[in-house]
């Protein structure tokens, strides 16, 4: 199976071959990040941003927690703000909080984080250990405001809103929302969405993963919600699944130079969506990343064209 190294560099020869300039965001000339507002107050951000689950979280908690200073340098240097993160993440926090103070780059960082305390007894959460939990949120980063914090998977919403909603009216908190990546809560984050006053959501979306298209996306829209993506490889699964298949010809089109840019190119083509936030503990990994914020998106027709080349190659194995 190939690997994303492989795939970066089949997609550069391709793009090669094609006779266009490879599309890392570090190539000189590059064309600059595309922003869009997060509807409740027009701010702009960039559309590409770091998660720090998977690969980011497991090496914060190892020897190679140094190297994440270099993805965070290689997102802010190359106009990414949006860093997503979650108490539950390992030492993701801590170790972020730490690298962007050494780098003196935290006020250039938007920072996301979440919050869920367990349910006492599988109940309601401890209003406590919500209000601690934060706090410890901030004191990682070393901010006086957060920019935005999330109920983590629709946990006790009525109890941990309601301490967002507090810190945002005490200007603590600029953004407050709610995340699911999981199919099964999508009914109740709907209820959720058409209930609370929300800046932002999170949820899973990819080629391959296109259930929050039918409701979820629209449903945003129409409540002036800012949506977060996040898993825009499905993991690995994307990666696994083309293989080392080239890509497309018709990927110029949009832009796209690399497996990781047709990805997230996909996803930023849903008028909806206002960032995405694919995890990486790898430098090159967050550049290649970067330059599918960067020149055309796809329109609806060339996002169904692409919808239907993934849908068309066998299952990850």
């Amino acid at each position: 199976m190939m690997n994303r190294r492989q795939c970066i560099r089949l997609g550069l020869a391709t793009g090669a071959a094609l006779g266009l300039a490879p599309r890392l965001a570090c190539a000189a000339g590059a064309p600059a990040m595309i922003h869009r507002p997060i509807p409740s107050s027009g701010q702009l951000i960039p559309v590409v941003g770091l998660g720090s689950s998977a690969t980011f979280s497991r090496a914060a908690g190892g020897e190679d927690a140094a190297m994440l200073g270099e993805v965070l340098a290689a997102m802010v240097e190359r106009g990414g703000t949006v860093f997503d993160t979650a108490p539950s993440y390992g030492a993701a926090e801590e170790v972020a909080g730490r690298l962007a103070r050494e780098l003196g780059i935290t006020q250039k960082i938007f920072w996301a984080t979440k919050v869920n305390v367990a349910p006492r007894g599988g109940g309601a959460a401890d209003p406590a250990a919500a209000r601690a939990q934060i706090e410890e949120s901030f004191r990682r980063f070393g901010v006086r405001t957060m920019d935005l914090i999330q109920v983590h998977n629709l946990g006790d919403v009525p109890t941990q809103l309601g301490i967002l909603k507090e810190l945002k009216a005490a200007k603590r908190v600029g953004y407050l929302g709610v995340t699911s990546t999981s199919k099964g809560q999508y009914g109740e984050l709907e209820r959720v969405m058409r209930e609370e006053p929300l800046d932002f959501i999170g949820v899973d979306y990819a080629v391959d993963n296109r259930d929050v298209e039918a409701t979820i996306l629209p449903l945003a829209q129409q409540r002036g919600i800012a949506v977060m993506v996040y898993l825009p490889f499905g993991r690995t699964r994307l990666f696994r699944r083309v293989a080392d298949r080239p890509l497309p010809e018709w990927a110029a089109d949009f832009d796209a130079g690399s497996w990781a840019q047709f990805f997230i190119k996909y996803v930023l083509g849903h008028p909806a969506v206002t960032v995405v936030t694919p995890a990486t503990s790898q430098a090159r990994h967050m550049i290649d990343n970067l330059g599918g914020g960067m020149g055309r998106v796809p329109d609806e027709a060339l996002r169904r064209r692409m919808a239907e080349f993934i849908d068309a190659l066998p299952a990850a194995g």
